[in-house]
């Protein structure tokens, strides 16, 4: 009915919840990255047998949602200028996976 198990030395316990208590995207892990191509690996992994949705998210073939992101994106978004952050996050919700290179373009464009 349980299974304890390890991610990035910490612990988590899941619960076979039956049919009643499902998977959803309301539980979900993000993955922060440092560079484009751990998101790829990341991305091209969890993916494989699960769907991919937009802004990063993706659900894995057991029905877990996880978000891969990169750790630049927080600083884009979250920068002094409210036009640089709308570019982003313009940019941002055109895609499934995350590239930081076109995030990078979107913040630093003119």
């Amino acid at each position: 009915m349980t299974v304890v198990f390890e991610l990035a030395g910490q612990e988590f316990m899941a619960l076979n919840g039956g049919p009643l208590f499902t998977f959803s995207e309301a539980v979900s892990f993000i993955v922060n990255c440092e560079t484009q191509d751990e998101i790829d690996a990341f991305w091209q992994e969890l993916s494989e047998g699960g769907q991919t949705g937009e802004c990063g998210w993706l659900t894995d073939r057991y029905g877990l949602s996880w978000q891969i992101v990169p750790t630049v994106l927080d600083e884009l978004i979250k920068g002094s200028d409210p036009k640089k952050s709308e570019r982003v996050m313009s940019a941002l919700l055109k895609m499934t996976k995350l590239d930081i290179k076109k995030l990078t373009q979107a913040f630093e464009r003119q």
